[in-house]
């Protein structure tokens, strides 16, 4: 007990999620992140979660994509670029939000399509401060991972070896480890991917240009995001494979990865294997089990961010998957994991702690415990 009440320290409350990590979540080092399926897509995202009402309304523009006979995402590329660029940000994810309980496509890819907007807005504000003020953290805040990932575009990977410290201090100085400053740096780690064309390695190196460790965390989380979400692209045009990635060893790259890594890494790998192993759950517990030590809950807690959102925050389907932990510390971390995320989706902690309630003794202290804190984010 004692060991894992050590654990929830504050660099894991501010990282683990990416999930608050800031979830201030997430995002958390994720952050950052769960698997969503629909319409037979794959996704390492929370699609639908909202912090508070929005800060802009707009009128919903004309959907032209639905009314084609496939559903294409460079249709929606085109269209979501064009409208934020005429009407604004506002306009465009106001589309996503009308179709997102409507059409499973724009359900399905909702993170990616907010990057889309998050991008195109970069374009139309030449300001990366001015571009997240029309923000909306709409399906795991895509809009501003996009932003970032634009701005490492324009800039390069020479500017921004350079200048990565600049990059995100308007929202350092301005709320220190807030979810603004998260987003940013979380979506410098998705943009060092693509500049770098998928080399994980050479993009994790770019995020060690940042001073700050709880920056260069949020932005490694970032890196292996990316990696999954290569393969999980929607783009037809793009290349779905990433070297980084091992279906016959499914805790790759992140038992390859130097130490300062594997928790950026362990605390979204989860995502990636459980479709590997058909999505049983006993199984990834059994891939974490051997992780060391240091990392080990970690793992864990990514199955419970896992089993939370991909069962629709069923706490009684969260629960039963948690309990098929091998011991103690795989169950408790597990329920640690989904108790942030559930916090995280719902941004309060009612249901949160309704969940932990479902517990007895050590877990149903560590779960309050952990609600209680990453509350306060």
């Amino acid at each position: 007990m004692s060991k894992i009440n050590s654990k929830l320290s504050l660099l894991n409350k501010k990282l683990d999620n990416p999930i608050m990590l800031s979830r201030r979540r997430l995002l958390g080092i994720s952050l950052l992140s769960v698997l969503v399926i629909a319409a037979g897509v794959i996704l390492i995202i929370h699609p639908g979660n909202l912090f508070g009402k929005p800060k802009h309304s707009a009128a919903v523009p004309v959907d032209s994509c639905a009314a084609a006979s496939t559903i294409t995402y460079s249709c929606y590329k085109n269209l979501l670029g064009n409208i934020t660029a005429k009407q604004g940000p506002e306009a465009a994810i106001a589309l996503i939000k009308q179709q997102y309980n409507i059409l499973p496509y724009v359900k399905s890819q909702c993170h990616q399509l907010t990057h889309v907007v998050g991008r195109a807005a970069v374009i139309k504000y030449g300001d990366l401060g001015q571009t997240y003020v029309h923000g909306d953290h709409f399906c795991a805040s895509g809009y501003f991972h996009g932003a970032s990932e634009e701005i490492v575009t324009q800039k390069g990977v020479d500017y921004m070896a350079k200048n990565a410290n600049q990059i995100c201090a308007v929202f350092a100085k301005k709320e220190h480890y807030s979810l603004n400053h998260y987003n940013c740096v979380h979506g410098l780690g998705h943009g060092f991917m693509e500049a770098y064309n998928g080399e994980l390695f050479q993009a994790l190196k770019a995020c060690d240009a940042l001073n700050d460790e709880w920056e260069r965390s949020s932005c490694y989380s970032g890196v292996f995001m990316q990696n999954i979400m290569i393969t999980q692209s929607p783009d037809e045009s793009a290349d779905h494979t990433s070297k980084y990635l091992k279906p016959e060893d499914p805790m790759y790259p992140c038992n390859a990865v130097d130490n300062k890594y594997k928790s950026g890494c362990y605390i979204i790998q989860t995502s990636y294997a459980l479709p590997v192993v058909g999505y049983d759950y006993a199984k990834v517990f059994a891939l974490c089990a051997p992780v060391s030590s240091d990392y080990r809950d970690t793992c864990y807690q990514s199955i419970g961010r896992d089993a939370s959102g991909l069962q629709g925050y069923d706490p009684q389907k969260t629960k039963k998957t948690c309990l098929l932990g091998q011991d103690l510390e795989a169950r408790q971390n597990c329920v640690i994991g989904a108790a942030k995320d559930i916090v995280y989706n719902y941004h309060t902690d009612r249901q949160a702690y309704s969940f932990c309630g479902m517990f007895e003794n050590d877990i149903q202290i560590s779960c309050r415990a952990t609600v209680k804190d990453y509350s306060r984010f």
